[in-house]
């Protein structure tokens, strides 16, 4: 019965819009077969246009005598008219023959003959040439005349077809529309006037089926929806209530995970990381009391780092508890969230949570790397049964405390070891330069003593000298310290650390020192910086204190590896190694410094003509310092 109602309306639309379609698709289908001529005939245009281009150039190769051109050209000319004579589908190209086209064709063919004569011989009369290639245009242009002629009768055809098209179209279009109004627009008016009803609130609405066709059975469907509508509107409040709820506790996860983690992130000691953390948790989980307890490596005893909402005397009693004394701070527990009903189960050593009035607890472990590191216990004043949800989101928060604290530990590992670092190193300069001037001057003042015991006065002014030249020595030693360590490396390029060293040295020393880059490699990292920037310090201070110079030289090439040369226009001095051990204290220091990298230096003495001290680093240097990853492996462990 269905099946006849629609068929009922779709045979009376279709017998209307039958006529108008088939004579519509008749002149489009006329259409589409005159654009496609009219794209063949555009394209033999362009053909034909290419043959007259083609023939000036062959025209132009025979006078200039070039002969594989010719040929070429000619093979072209050829395939240019195979072209026209056959078309071409695929572009697609068609000749639009008439009498007139093919007279014309058959004129230029009758032309190319005689032409390409010329092509194979003697061109001759430069002017008959250029006559002749006038004359064979002329027959081309002609061509292309017809074939455009051709294409303007089927371009007024097409024209007409689409006239046709549009009056079918409008017929068509205003006999659909008075039916459409009989059989679609009334049915759907009295549809859309229901609807507005549905909208309102009017869930009584109903709509009279106005006929036994399709729009009866969509009248009877939009009743049957409205009954539906009415009869689920009675619930639809309390399962919104029910969802607005669900999206209020998701809403509260996030924001307490983004409370949690900015907290992590500003933390700067672990004193506010857990008392900002107890007091997050606390409002989170509805908490009457929160207490964050820290075990030791063996889970033996659990230490309590901060509380909040907690009551004194239980904070003064719960210091530190002994795993095992009472139901909190039991490391063999599971390693999720446990609910201790407090009056429930048996009494233990410690009844401090039931006298506080305290009637559930919800013990959550802070875990490690599979790790017990300690606990959160929350304090209820009524019986709860977290859902699983609320037990997921403690867990993430207690992974995030635990991560963080352990980055707490790391970061302050970290400082202790860049201290340590700082002082061997202050220690090994002190003792490297201060160390052996103030050995020294000890010396000195026990030869004093024994000048002045014996009365020798050349004796006494000359150690006074020694004095006094160590003393200076010593100073100058204390002020380059000075400078080393407020010298700060540039991970990115290391160029403008140095011409500061260079300024400092111009300054101290009065000497003129020039820097020069060559190449463009891989940044220097910043530890290999420091280290580069002490030897080529301690190179220059050996400038200033025995070459007797006028200039310094600092060449720096960066590839295929970094190098450093220092040059300086002073006296030199022999490759006495004996002599260098005990006089040039700041070689062996250059030479300790460049091992601790794995670079090497070397020192080039020439008497009489300057000294050259240069320093190269390994491939790896230019990637990472050979130290980093053990310093990071040992700050991890």
């Amino acid at each position: 019965m269905a099946e006849q109602r629609q068929w009922r309306l779709g045979t009376q639309l279709a017998l209307i819009a039958l006529p108008f379609a088939a004579l519509t698709l008749v002149a489009i289908v006329l259409t589409l077969w005159v654009s496609w001529q009219l794209d063949g005939g555009a394209a033999a245009v362009n053909e034909a246009g290419r043959l007259r281009m083609q023939a000036y150039r062959l025209s132009l190769s025979i006078a200039t005598g070039d002969a594989p051109t010719v040929a070429r050209k000619v093979e072209a000319f050829d395939e240019g008219l195979a072209v026209l004579r056959r078309g071409d589908p695929e572009r697609p190209l068609f000749m639009p023959w008439d009498d007139t086209v093919r007279t014309r064709f058959a004129s230029v063919e009758r032309d190319w003959a005689r032409f390409r004569v010329l092509g194979s011989g003697d061109p001759g009369d430069g002017a008959r040439l250029r006559t002749q290639t006038a004359e064979f245009s002329a027959h081309i242009d002609a061509l292309v005349d017809s074939i455009e002629v051709h294409m303007a009768r089927w371009t007024a055809f097409m024209h007409l077809l689409q006239s046709s098209v549009l009056a079918l179209v409008i017929a068509g279009g205003a006999t659909l529309l008075a039916a459409g109004h009989r059989f679609v627009l009334e049915p759907v008016a009295q549809l859309k006037d229901a609807i507005q009803q549905l909208q309102s609130g009017d869930f009584d609405a109903r709509v009279a089926q106005v006929g036994t066709d399709e729009f009866g059975a969509l009248a009877e469907g939009f009743n049957e929806l409205a009954a539906h509508l009415q009869s689920m509107y009675r619930h639809l409040e309390t399962k919104v209530s029910e969802k607005t709820a669900e999206l209020v506790e998701k809403r509260e996860r996030l924001q307490a995970l983004y409370d949690v983690t900015t907290l992590m992130a500003k933390a700067s000691s672990l004193e506010a990381l857990a008392s900002g953390f107890a007091q997050r948790v606390a409002q989170v989980a509805h908490a009457d009391g929160v207490a964050l307890r820290w075990s030791d490596e063996n889970n033996e005893r659990y230490v309590l780092l901060t509380s909040h909402g907690l009551p004194q005397s239980m904070i003064d009693q719960e210091q530190c508890l002994k795993a095992g004394d009472c139901h909190c701070g039991a490391p063999q527990a599971a390693s999720q969230a446990r609910v201790i009903p407090i009056h429930a189960m048996s009494p233990l050593n410690l009844p401090h949570c039931a006298r506080a009035d305290f009637e559930t607890i919800v013990s959550v472990p802070i875990r490690l790397h599979e790790r017990t590191m300690g606990e959160v216990n929350l304090f209820f004043n009524a019986q709860v049964a977290p859902s699983d949800a609320e037990r997921s989101l403690l867990e993430a928060l207690t992974a995030q405390l635990a991560a963080a604290m352990d980055n707490q530990r790391l970061a302050g590992l970290a400082k202790e070891a860049a201290v340590s670092q700082e002082r061997n190193l202050l220690a090994r300069e002190l003792h490297d330069s201060i160390a052996q001037s103030l050995a020294f001057l000890k010396i000195q003042v026990q030869l004093m003593r024994d000048a002045l015991a014996t009365g020798h006065a050349a004796r006494i002014d000359a150690v006074l000298a020694e004095i006094d030249a160590g003393v200076r020595e010593c100073y100058g030693d204390v002020r380059e310290l000075l400078v080393h360590f407020r010298t700060r490396a540039n991970v990115e390029d290391i160029e403008a650390a140095l011409q500061t060293t260079l300024r400092k040295f111009e300054h101290q020393s009065g000497l003129k020192a020039s820097l020069t880059m060559h190449g463009r490699g891989l940044p220097v990292p910043a530890d290999v910086q420091v280290q580069v920037l002490h030897i080529i310090q301690e190179a220059l201070s050996n400038v200033r204190k025995h070459a007797r110079a006028t200039q310094v030289w600092l060449d720096v090439q960066q590839q295929p590896h970094w190098r450093f040369e220092v040059r300086d226009d002073g006296e030199g001095f022999t490759a006495d190694a004996a002599q260098r051990s005990e006089n040039h204290v700041g070689l062996r220091i250059m030479a300790e410094r460049a091992d601790r990298i794995g670079a090497t230096v070397e020192v080039l003495p020439t008497a009489g003509r300057g000294t050259s001290v240069v320093l190269d680093l390994p491939a790896f240097a230019a990637s990472g310092s050979a130290a980093a990853p053990a310093l990071v492996e040992e700050a991890i462990t």
